[in-house]
């Protein structure tokens, strides 16, 4: 018998069986046959049980969304009566995306699989007893509860409280012999993307793919629309899914800061000012707290400099923050003729820092609420970078590794530098912005003072402009 012979007789017989087969069963080979013909080699599920998190990053149009709603339908079938998760930044992306778009799972899964769909829960019933649910990363406390084995989260770098979402899920991905989770996602230095990345070969596994891959199907008009941003880092990573280093375009450079020698004694602090930034209460997860104690100093030369003296963020309750303020306030910086206490605590008037504020002064600490007016944080940390640029803020170096800030204070530097596209959180920034700008605004760091049309712009008076010239408080008001 010839090789041709040998596969027409093996056709035949493939064929024979096929048409034994039910009609659903047929569905599923030919939903499977043709996904396998069309999918790229990058839409394919990984191979091995090893992993449990298969990361898919990929740029826009490279089709992820299809890859992973393909992947977690088959789960479904292939696993009778098992429970799946789906998870997007919004409802309205649940349904647009990742049920009801034209790479979802409603579009993927043969109708006659589909025992039920409920599109206002985001709920597939399977003709096998598996059901796939639909959560909104945008309320992270509806994780609680449901269980399941395994799912696919979409964007994941686009959530808005992708932490509290992600550790939510983590509990709730906790049926059968192995669970399996799909994130897919156009890349961002996001605290969580960051961590699976760095378990790549452990227990996850990571496919990369970039806008070109897909290519071919896309719309002309989409083509010419995104490939405008070649060479630019949106485009690196939109297109390319690259992850791309948050500080690069931060306001403020890591190498603007200075860094007091480790070892070296501190100065002779004139002022020190606590600067804080109380979580917002309105919100379903709460930010956390920050704050940075700041100290003016007098260096050998040149004009008034900075050393930020400590910072920290913590998820406190308002029950917990005055107390935790109060001591705060009676630490002491330096030691023997250097020894000072705290000058003045800076609380913006806002959410929690509201009651602080009063709470504080009916204990008659020197407290004083700050304003920041109409500006938005952006423009808020760009009016005192130039007082970073200028060399007039410094951070303590580390003992372990020369050139490099302390470890308590990395986060903080990081998060700063990294503001406004990569920083989770944005504590820091608000204390920095506010702090440097209450020590400028009073005269204790001079650079260059904002012209008039930008005092006008922020709504501060000419009185107010007046005490600026001295060491008057502007905000005590």
């Amino acid at each position: 018998m010839s090789a041709v012979d040998a596969i027409l007789e093996d056709q035949e017989y493939l064929d024979e069986e096929y048409a034994k087969l039910s009609p659903v069963s047929q569905a599923v080979v030919n939903w499977q046959l043709k996904w396998h013909k069309e999918a790229h080699k990058h839409q394919i599920e990984p191979m091995g049980d090893w992993w449990s998190c298969w990361l898919l990053l990929a740029g826009r149009g490279a089709g992820k969304s299809r890859a992973a709603a393909e992947t977690l339908a088959w789960w479904a079938w292939e696993q009778p009566n098992t429970r799946w998760l789906v998870s997007a930044p919004t409802s309205g992306d649940l349904r647009g995306v990742c049920f009801e778009g034209d790479s979802g799972l409603l579009k993927v899964i043969p109708d006659g699989m589909i025992a039920k769909y409920n599109s206002s829960l985001h709920e597939i019933y399977l003709i096998n007893g598996s059901f796939i649910k639909g959560i909104p990363a945008s309320e992270p406390e509806r994780f609680r509860g449901p269980q399941f084995h395994g799912g696919w989260l979409d964007e994941l770098a686009a959530w808005e409280y992708l932490r509290e979402s992600w550790d939510m899920i983590q509990f709730g991905i906790r049926l059968g012999d192995r669970t399996k989770l799909i994130c897919s996602t156009t890349p961002k230095p996001k605290d969580v993307v960051m961590e699976l990345i760095e378990r790549e070969g452990d227990d996850v596994v990571i496919t990369r793919a970039s806008t070109y891959s897909n290519i071919a199907n896309l719309a002309k008009s989409f083509q010419k629309q995104i490939l405008q941003y070649e060479g630019t880092n949106l485009g690196r990573q939109e297109i390319h899914a690259e992850i791309i280093d948050p500080e690069e375009g931060g306001i403020v450079h890591r190498d603007w800061f200075r860094l007091w020698p480790d070892g070296r004694p501190f100065p002779r602090l004139e002022y020190i000012l606590q600067s804080y930034d109380c979580a917002t209460s309105d919100k379903t997860i709460n930010d956390p707290t920050g704050s940075i104690t700041l100290g003016v100093f007098k260096p050998e030369d040149g004009g008034m400099c900075v050393l930020i003296l400590d910072c920290w963020q913590d998820h406190l309750q308002y029950p917990q923050l005055r107390p935790k303020v109060i001591e705060e306030f009676e630490t002491v910086y330096g030691e023997g003729k250097t020894r000072k206490l705290v000058d003045v605590i800076l609380v913006e008037d806002k959410s929690a820092g509201i009651s602080l504020i009063q709470d504080l002064q009916q204990a008659h600490l020197p407290v004083i609420a700050y304003n920041p007016g109409r500006a938005d944080k952006v423009q808020r940390l760009s009016i005192v970078a130039n007082i970073i640029k200028a060399g007039r803020v410094w951070v303590p170096e580390s003992s372990v590794r020369k050139g490099f800030v302390k470890d308590w204070a990395e986060g903080m530097v990081s998060q700063i530098c990294s503001f406004p596209e990569g920083a989770v959180h944005d504590e820091f920034v608000d204390c920095i912005s506010q702090g440097l700008r209450y020590l400028r605004d009073a005269g204790w760091i001079s650079i260059d003072y904002s012209s008039r049309e930008e005092i006008e712009e922020e709504d501060i008076t000419d009185a107010e402009i007046f005490n600026m010239r001295g060491r008057e408080n502007p905000y005590g008001a």
